[in-house]
């Protein structure tokens, strides 16, 4: 059986101990890096699953490591860190972090986190053709060639405006999603003036897709930062 990859980049020897304790029990493979430099040479050389990233490095900002991986790569980052400010995570995300737990944390969450972006790294290495034509989610359907969705076999009635922020949404399952994400796909733009829009549109996709949109279960919001489509 094939056991998942994870790069540990952490210059904190207590969190990394836990962390490479907490991977052993799950029997994952990992390898560790204490700084940027390291960091980059794993990254290159591992093909990790999964990076799990501290910010706050001796030699070199997390964000700028996660910078240069988007460069050449789409493995999963996860970054873990004391930084809670939402401009932190709003920055790290939009360098194409796919999540944020900030330190401290639960180990209960890093592995339910960890799960999440190996589903989706799963699904980013199944063939293109079948990514491209038919997505689904639980009793969620969308058919992308005839721009339609569907709810337990029942058409959704949607806008446009809703449609594409579905189809952006569910294309990153798994993933934090910043406004100004969502509004440059949608929109192609990322006024801070269009916000109120998008939560009003993001309201009524919910109200169609959602049993009970007070309790989603498809769309999350994380407060200040933006939203994620949940993998059921």
């Amino acid at each position: 059986m094939y056991k998942p990859k994870i790069l540990v980049v952490e210059d904190d020897p207590a969190i990394t101990n836990l962390v490479r304790t907490t991977l052993d029990t799950q029997e994952y493979q990992y390898h560790t890096a204490k700084n940027g430099a390291g960091a980059m040479m794993e990254a290159v050389s591992y093909n990790a699953d999964v990076i799990i990233l501290d910010l706050g490095l001796p030699d070199m900002d997390g964000v700028d490591i996660i910078k240069k991986i988007r460069s050449w790569s789409l493995v999963p980052i996860i970054v873990v860190s004391a930084r809670s400010e939402d401009q932190d995570k709003v920055e790290a995300l939009d360098a194409g972090a796919d999540d944020y737990l900030t330190k401290p944390f639960s180990i209960d969450e890093l592995l339910a986190r960890l799960r999440v972006a190996l589903r989706r790294s799963r699904t980013d290495e199944a063939p293109a053709q079948a990514q491209s034509s038919i997505y689904r989610n639980g009793n969620l359907t969308i058919d992308y060639a005839a721009g339609c969705a569907y709810m337990e076999g029942k058409e959704i009635h949607l806008t446009p405006i809703e449609y594409k922020l579905l189809c952006v949404l569910a294309k990153n399952t798994g993933k934090v999603l910043t406004h100004n994400y969502i509004l440059k796909e949608v929109w192609g733009s990322a006024l801070a003036s269009d916000t109120p829009s998008l939560r009003v549109f993001m309201a009524t996709l919910r109200k169609k897709i959602e049993s009970n949109p007070s309790e989603p279960k498809y769309i999350q919001t994380h407060i200040g930062v933006g939203y994620r489509m949940i993998r059921q």
